[in-house]
Order: structure tokens, then sequence, then C-alpha cells
């Protein structure tokens, strides 16, 4: 997996940027299938950082993520948790655990089905 930090207008201390790339690199923990992240931290002219995270996974699923602040360890925190955020519920979503009715509930055990059967014939 490879993680990119890209910056406009500026640029970022190399122990900022290891930073980045570690808390980036926890993303795994919530969604094993991410093969690319891409962090650009743009610099704007009233003393304001944008930054965005893109997260490329496999099966062309890709999520952004982006916030705007002052300071620049705050808004990549505010981005990522902006990211686990969506990451988590679409596991969720593929994972389905909010169903009504189990399964094994949702169509009746075939020998079950059989005994009553027979149990009406013999009464009638």
């Amino acid at each position: 997996m490879q993680v990119a930090i890209t910056c406009r207008h500026g640029s970022i201390r190399d122990e900022l940027r290891q930073q980045i790339t570690e808390k980036s690199e926890k993303l795994l923990h919530y969604f094993e299938r991410v093969t690319a992240i891409e962090v650009t931290v743009d610099f704007q002219n009233d003393h304001l950082v944008k930054v965005e995270m893109l997260v490329d996974a496999e099966h062309k699923h890709n999520f952004v993520a982006h916030d705007t602040g002052e300071d620049v360890v705050a808004t990549f925190h505010r981005t990522l948790s902006k990211m686990e955020q969506q990451i988590r519920r679409y596991k969720d979503k593929l994972q389905d655990h909010s169903r009504d009715v189990p399964t094994s509930e949702v169509a009746p055990n075939p020998v079950e089905l059989r005994d009553d059967e027979s149990a009406d014939d013999e009464s009638a």
C-alpha cells in the first residue's frame, strides 16, 4: 500500500510528513482492501489549510474526505476521522449486520414440514 503526501503552496516538516503517513496507514485496520492513500495539503491565502484525502480500495471503491482549518495537524485529524467514518460505514454495509431476520429463520426447516404433513394425514 502506498501513501503519497503532496503539498501545494507550501511545505511541511519531515516529522509531520512521517506522522501523517503513520496515521494514514492505520486505515488498514478498518478496511484491509485499501491499495493507495493520497493526502494533499493545500496552504491557502488567509492562513487556512485545506487537507484532502483520497483512498483507493480494491474493486473500484474510492473514498474522498476533506476539511479546512488553520492548523495542519488538527485539520488532518478531522479529515482522517471523516475518512474512518466513511470506511466503517462502507464495511458495515458490505457485511450487512443489520438484517431484521436471521437467514436460518427465513425458510422453514423441510424436516419439520414433513413431520407436520404426516401428523395432518394421521388425524384425517
